[in-house]
């Protein structure tokens, strides 16, 4: 979309005029602060007298400034540099005296040497705010980016040029569900007060004499672009949109896991508790990612999705890749082997890149405040507290992160890599807070179309074509919190379930988002400890301890640390008689899954209704059918899961609106199922061959017809992504790592697969080039 030209125009004439002032401000500080520099009559003059002779001189020094400049540089073009360079402050000084022989009745005077000093400092100061003024324009950025690729092409000479095998960029948008995109796509009614396009309206429609009211709110309702313009210019174009469906813990933790290294098994959800090292394991936690990554390779047998010639960039795990910058697997490591904090460093050494973030950062804030003010004024439900270090963490995720990504996957694509995977985090973190929809959330994702049209635009001076793809590790679900809608926390329902203690003032349970373990990696800080709402405990545990209860979003766990194993609901009954009735009666809980002696896993309803995941035996209603296709075979498999906790804990979701009930103070939570939280999307070029899911098997008729399903589980989707990798040319994942049944499967190559079916042999899988041909 063009900007119109009297926005470029305006924008130009006001950053003239902004220059002017501080330069015009420059003067007057140095006219008081040096004795030799005067800016009034002998006799003195009034201080608008004087402000009005300051502007005067600044304007002139800055108009011969502009004017006599090039001139000169270009007339002393044979002047050795180093003499050029000394020219320069004589030269500037020489301008300022101009200058100030224009203005009228010998108000401005300076010595020659004061006539330097002033000239050089106020070119500083207004080179500074031009800068700075620069830098916020994202077409300015731009152009400055393609100055530097052109510069690394020249340095890398024709055998860059040679590079001619596609690479693939992996955008994820942390957080962004299905239906968000898609409204996010679609143009809009217009609704905003003081729009210049309804006063144009009005004028049309009262054009018409007495008729013209009649026709005023037909002609007011006028549409508005997309809120991701880029996006929807890509959908039904180079770009096709396919939903996915998560695991039970729909959480980045699990899914980026599962994305990245192929198995996101025995991660029930985003903190639980271990009972053979007494541990909390915390997803965003530098040690507990490095310790799942370590898990996933063993499991695989592989380094990951970007081993080779890869580069992540603000992800939880490495997924493989050399290159990484803001990688919190990564980040517990010290010394020289520690990368994943270089992307900082590499951002903010440059100037331009750094004053750019800077006032972005600041200005989040005070963006933050206001919106969380308002809020708070108008009385906004739901709603949770947004002080403290929020506004900080806030304007970390959505500035600072979102910079140094997108500038590193900039760098990564001139740098001509095969792969890149990146994690852009701001909508994740504001939806907590602020809810998936509503402005504050829809500013964030304008504001993270217009990266990604950045990343596009720096693509075309890259030495090797890109194919950019787009996806979501889960959506999120609204609602009110647990705490807010009934007026204590999981960790206290469970206590009184117990017949413990249960404190009269309830304790909040802190957000697990993402952003904020990402700053503490980033500042250096230590990993904070598990409170004790967090369930926290070590090896100290004693036997005969208080339950343990974590939250995950809408998902809950609890755990008996003085028990070894999985506890069983035999055994919990007899030790806690009315705990489990206590929690699946409490209508903000959803079900319950526990462990069965007589019948293995089994969900538990309100009204004594149970779904025996074995057998899939129903008594009484199915607890599960509200949570919609899928849900039972979600939980079936993280029943499975070494790690599951003794009890776990689903928060009801309100059929008609999708909200649910966070156990965490969060508006906005994803972790288990209920709502949209459970469906975030792929938007793949169209150049790809086509995701499908699992095939269902044979039709009964016998005439070999299939029926598709969808993509489920981060797995599924990672063998997606790997069998496009493969279908370039060039540097690529090693394929023969790829299961040969699953890899056609994801790609819908194979149509005879049957749920649940083991490797077939090792065949030949058919797959597209770079070209469009069959290879």
């Amino acid at each position: 979309m063009l900007v119109p030209r009297w926005k470029t125009v305006g924008g130009a004439l006001l950053r003239v005029i902004v220059v002017w002032a501080v330069s015009t401000l420059t003067m007057l500080v140095l006219a008081g602060a040096l004795p030799d520099f005067r800016l009034k009559s002998y006799d003195g003059d009034s201080a608008t007298r004087i402000a009005v002779t300051a502007a005067s001189g600044a304007g002139a020094f800055g108009l011969l400034s502009a004017l006599v400049w090039p001139l000169l540089v270009r007339a002393l073009l044979l002047v050795p540099a180093l003499v050029l360079g000394l020219l320069v402050f004589f030269l500037n000084g020489s301008l300022l005296l101009v200058a100030l022989g224009l203005l009228p009745d010998g108000r401005g005077e300076a010595n020659a040497e004061t006539a330097v000093v002033v000239a050089a400092v106020m070119s500083a100061a207004s080179s500074a705010t031009s800068t700075f003024l620069a830098v916020r324009d994202d077409g300015a950025y731009r152009r400055r980016l393609a100055r530097l690729a052109d510069r690394r092409r020249r340095r890398l000479g024709e055998a860059a040029g040679r590079r001619q095998a596609p690479g693939t960029v992996f955008l994820q948008l942390d957080g962004v569900g299905l239906s968000v995109l898609e409204a996010a796509m679609r143009e809009r009614d217009c609704a905003r007060p003081g729009c210049p396009e309804h006063g144009k309206r009005w004028r049309l429609g009262t054009a018409g004499a007495l008729g013209g009211l009649g026709r005023l709110g037909a002609l007011g309702n006028h549409k508005r672009p997309p809120l991701m313009e880029t996006l929807a210019e890509w959908h039904g174009t180079s770009h096709r949109l396919t939903p996915w469906r998560t695991d039970w813990s729909s959480q980045t933790g699990a899914s980026q896991l599962g994305i990245l290294h192929g198995s996101n098994h025995d991660v029930p959800a985003f903190r639980w508790y271990e009972k053979e090292t007494g541990e909390v394991m915390v997803s965003n936690r530098p040690t507990s990612a490095a310790e799942l990554q370590r898990r996933a390779a063993e499991r695989t047998g592989d380094g990951g999705l970007l081993t080779v010639d890869g580069a992540s960039r603000g992800n939880l795990f490495s997924g493989g890749a050399e290159q990484v910058a803001l990688v919190l697997s990564v980040a517990a490591r010290r010394g020289r082997h520690n990368r994943s904090r270089a992307g900082y460093f590499a951002y903010f050494s440059d100037p331009a890149n750094a004053t750019r973030t800077a006032v972005s950062f600041v200005a989040e804030i005070f963006r933050e405040i206001a919106q969380s003010t308002a809020a708070k004024l108008r009385r906004e439900s739901p709603r949770v507290k947004r002080g403290g270090l929020y506004p900080f963490i806030r304007a970390f995720a959505t500035v600072v992160e979102r910079d140094v990504v997108v500038v590193a996957v900039i760098g990564d694509m001139l740098a001509g890599r095969t792969a890149v995977y990146a994690d852009l985090v701001a909508y994740d973190e504001v939806a907590h807070h602020s809810g998936p929809r509503g402005h504050d959330a829809d500013q964030v994702l304008a504001r993270l179309d217009r990266s990604i049209k950045l990343i596009a635009k720096a693509a075309r001076h890259a030495p090797r074509g890109y194919r950019v793809v787009l996806l979501s590790d889960h959506g999120q679900s609204s609602g009110e919190t647990f705490l807010g809608r009934y007026g204590l926390t999981l960790r206290d329902l469970v206590r009184a379930g117990c017949g413990l203690a249960v404190s009269r003032r309830a304790e909040r349970t802190p957000s697990g988002a993402e952003a904020r373990s990402a700053a503490r990696a980033a500042l250096h800080r230590p990993e904070k400890e598990a409170s004790p709402m967090e369930g926290g405990a070590g090896p100290a545990q004693r036997p005969g301890s208080d339950p343990i209860v974590l939250a995950s979003g809408n998902l809950g766990l609890i755990s008996f640390p003085d028990l070894p194993g999985r506890v069983s609901r035999e055994e919990i009954d007899r030790r806690h008689p009315a705990l489990l009735r206590t929690l699946a009666e409490h209508p903000g809980v959803g079900f319950l899954l526990v462990r069965s002696e007589a019948h293995g896993a089994v969900v538990l309803g309100a009204d004594g209704t149970e779904h025996r995941l074995g057998t899939g035996e129903v008594i009484g209603h199915d607890p599960l059918a509200v949570f919609g296709p899928g849900a039972a075979d979600a939980v079936r498999r993280t029943a499975g899961f070494p790690h599951a906790a003794d009890i776990m804990v689903n928060s009801a979701v309100d059929p008609d609106t999708g909200s649910v009930h966070a156990f965490e103070e969060q508006i906005g939570s994803h972790g288990g199922l209920g709502g949209e939280q459970s469906r975030p999307f792929l938007l793949w070029p169209v150049e790809l061959t086509p995701p499908v899911g699992l095939r269902t098997g044979r039709a009964a008729d016998g005439a070999g017809t299939v029926e598709e399903a969808e993509l489920v589980g981060a797995e599924q989707l990672h063998q997606v992504l790997r069998c496009w990798l493969a279908e370039a040319d060039g540097p690529q994942v090693p394929y023969n790592t790829v299961p040969p049944l699953a890899a056609e499967v994801a790609l819908g190559v194979r149509d005879d697969a049957q749920p649940g079916a083991g490797p077939a042999a090792p065949i030949t899988i058919a797959r597209r080039s770079a070209r469009g041909e069959n290879s």
